[in-house]
């Protein structure tokens, strides 16, 4: 199970006028409580459909049948066209489960001509399934995108495109599934009530999984396990709700809205822009409060961004994501004469190393942060960190009185992008 360690934010480590006091906590104890036992009320009623989605074994079924056909298949080349959630999750897992054993895995999530002209060219498109995640086949990238992949299917394979697609969709309506039955392509179901940010437990985060072999059971598991955790109603042992008590007071207390996401890990990057979207959209709906999240990653930008975060305004807090099994890599014996200190060492004692300087750096000047250690980055823990960070907006959303569903600013821009381009 993955531990959070919330101590650098406290008044107790970095002084009362900066970190939060014993009060300030005990304040809202009850409050989260009474939220939590809402949100489980809320679920018995049918609501928070994704928070279920772990349980659903119908679905976790159907993936691994999908997975094995296209295994059988000989694949070579797995095109994923998704935006939003339904490309950052799975650019998560590739990150992290992708390797010279693997298919080899390609997101579409730009409009970027040149990119797709590239990627129309080094693809072997006779040795390549597209898999195109729409829930209401009405967003304009990923429909375009996969407009293009599907004329160069038909081209290299005439009438047996339609094998070589999966459509991840509303299984009940939308542009994408009557795309699909008039063209008999296969489709696995993204449920209408689950939105794109919450569906990484849907075949959105369970089929690039299972095409990358990861282990779908084990991913479910780590969400479960997380899911049990989250249901304690004692606010201290409740994951989500530490999380989510630190960063309500840190912002409406110490005026800290900037969340700075911070993995050390490149195999999380994607992990921080996920869950940065997860907030944003989630939560970025007043100009009174509101969490900010900025999505980094270490060691780069403890290097371009630490002396504005040691020395500049004082408007951030930090959560730092580590690993602590690391695999072995040692610095050899030639290297430059004043790093020979360094010769044996593990580069994850290194990648440790920078993150307790960046840490210990922050909380010397009084600037609050969480760290949140993963033992190994797997599916089981993977599970467990998507899942936290879910149930955590949930409990902001009640703390702040914001609904953590819908998106309509988002809606905005599609609409007025839409009117743009009819007038052209």
């Amino acid at each position: 199970m993955l531990h959070i360690d919330i101590t650098n934010t406290l008044a107790s480590t970095i002084t009362p006028t900066k970190g939060i006091t014993d009060q300030e906590m005990k304040s809202i104890a009850t409050g989260l409580k009474k939220y939590i036992e809402d949100f489980l009320a809320e679920r018995e009623q049918g609501e928070h459909t994704w928070s279920m989605a772990p349980y659903d074994k119908n679905m976790i079924d159907q993936v691994k049948e999908t997975a094995l056909r296209v295994k059988n298949e000989k694949i070579q080349t797995v095109i994923w066209i998704g935006i939003g959630g339904s490309g950052l999750g799975p650019k998560v897992i590739q990150e992290v489960f992708e390797s010279p054993e693997t298919m080899e895995f390609i997101l579409l999530d730009t409009l970027d001509p040149s990119i797709l002209e590239l990627t129309s060219h080094i693809v072997d498109w006779k040795q390549t399934l597209v898999v195109v995640a729409s829930k209401s086949g009405g967003t304009l990238e990923p429909m375009s995108i996969f407009a293009l992949c599907w004329s160069l299917l038909r081209k290299a394979i005439g009438d047996k495109a339609a094998d070589r697609v999966i459509a991840l969709t509303d299984p009940n309506k939308g542009n994408l599934r009557s795309f699909c039955l008039e063209h008999g392509i296969s489709m696995l179901p993204i449920p209408s009530n689950i939105g794109g940010r919450y569906s990484i437990f849907t075949p959105i985060g369970l089929l690039s999984l299972a095409l990358l072999n990861g282990d779908i059971d084990a991913f479910a598991s780590g969400a479960k396990e997380m899911d049990t955790s989250c249901q304690s109603t004692d606010v201290d042992k409740n994951p989500a709700a530490q999380l989510a008590r630190v960063q309500f007071l840190l912002d409406t207390k110490r005026e800290n809205p900037l969340r700075i996401i911070m993995p050390y890990s490149q195999r999380l990057e994607s992990l921080a822009r996920w869950c940065q979207q997860l907030i944003a959209e989630s939560l970025g709906k007043t100009e009174l409060h509101n969490p900010i999240p900025v999505a980094a990653i270490g060691t780069q930008d403890q290097h371009s961004l630490l002396q504005q975060w040691m020395e500049g305004p004082r408007k951030s807090w930090h959560v730092f994501i580590k690993e602590e099994e690391q695999q072995y890599l040692a610095v050899p014996d030639c290297i430059e004469e004043s790093f020979k200190y360094l010769i044996g060492k593990p580069y994850g004692k290194l990648l440790d190393a920078c993150y307790r300087g960046t840490s210990q750096a922050l909380t010397s000047v009084k600037r609050p942060n969480v760290t949140i250690s993963l033992k190994k980055i797997d599916e089981q823990h993977l599970g467990e960190l998507f899942y936290l960070f879910m149930v955590e907006v949930i409990l902001l959303g009640k703390l702040y009185r914001i609904d953590p569903y819908g998106q309509p600013g988002v809606e905005t821009g599609k609409k007025i992008t839409k009117e743009i381009l009819g007038e052209q």
